[in-house]
């Protein structure tokens, strides 16, 4: 009895505890969604990896619920403390900055570089200008407007988390202005971080891509390649994790960006796409959590936009 009250105390702390961060939902018959809503002082997410729009804790369809925490403890801070397909764009002209002086990530903000070795994404950078950030909301979407206006840069980000009537569908729409006097060159990667059905990372869980994996997994006994699809030999332990490069796809081809992460005992499904080529791939997971890390380009050129969305479709399967 004093077991399970203690289990009820630690729940019911956290939930108290993530009820201080701003949220929101919006919902359909078929999808239920929750976010996270950005604030420099309060917000769930305050890290300097990720853009902090679009932060999803939880998405549920025909009860089965497709995110959530897989870490111990949450730090708002922590490069890796979030939740939900998050997107975290990579550097602009780190490579150029001295210690000190001043680099941008689209969707955090101008930061300070810290000392002359390789960008970290897990280190935590000051950031100087966070720029200016609106949300607007309707009944079937959130609206983020993220603008920025420094050391020559000057763009306008807009990001829309809609769902579809109807329809158990997800859809993440992303324009880029560029209103300042340099181009704007990067990538963007949706590191995903599925926690479906608080289910343990291993078999019970296929993964499949659009083509042919043309090399071998990088560490013997975890996962093995078979086709298109990505299969688990064993549930991940503590401490055990994969790190994947799969190959095979063209570079150019928006029919290569398509992906499927399915639970073979309890049905939950979900397919990702994109209206953009695929532009690198990685794969990552851990026992609480697996992530499909689809890569973007993004070219903006002054005065010039770029859009780009990503469609979630979510769906049950024959249970085992």
């Amino acid at each position: 009895m004093i077991k399970k009250f203690f289990g009820i105390l630690l729940i019911t702390s956290a939930l108290q505890a993530n009820a201080q961060y701003p949220s929101t939902e919006i919902s359909t018959d078929e999808l239920r969604v929750k976010i996270y809503l950005p604030d420099s002082e309060k917000g769930f997410y305050r890290g300097t990896r990720f853009d902090w729009s679009g932060v999803i804790p939880s998405l549920q369809y025909k009860g089965h619920e497709y995110f959530g925490e897989w870490y111990a403890t949450h730090d708002p801070l922590r490069h890796d403390a979030i939740t939900g397909p998050v997107e975290a764009f990579d550097p602009i002209d780190y490579d150029k900055a001295a210690p000190g002086e001043l680099f941008l990530k689209i969707g955090v903000g101008i930061l300070k570089k810290l000392n002359n070795g390789p960008y970290r994404f897990n280190s935590s950078f000051e950031i100087q200008n966070g720029g200016n950030r609106t949300v607007k909301q309707k009944k079937d979407r959130i609206i983020f407007i993220h603008k920025l206006n420094d050391m020559g840069y000057a763009y306008i980000y807009k990001k829309t988390v809609r769902i579809t009537k109807g329809q158990p569908e997800l859809i993440l729409e992303h324009t880029l202005k560029n209103k300042g006097r340099k181009p704007i060159n990067t990538r963007v990667f949706n590191h995903n971080f599925f926690v479906i059905d608080k289910q343990n990372t291993g078999p019970d869980f296929s993964v499949s891509l659009p083509f042919n994996i043309q090399n071998e997994p990088a560490k013997k006994g975890l996962m093995d390649f078979r086709a298109n699809k990505m299969n688990y030999l064993k549930e991940l332990k503590k401490g055990e994790s994969t790190m994947e490069y799969p190959t095979g796809f063209s570079g150019d081809k928006v029919e290569d960006y398509d992906f499927r992460v399915e639970n073979k005992k309890t049905g939950a499904g979900v397919r990702i796409t994109s209206d953009r080529p695929l532009a690198h791939f990685m794969y990552w997971s851990v026992p609480t959590t697996l992530s499909p890390e689809p890569f973007t380009k993004v070219d903006a050129l002054p005065g010039k936009s770029f859009s780009w969305k990503v469609i979630y479709n979510f769906y049950e399967t024959s249970k085992n």
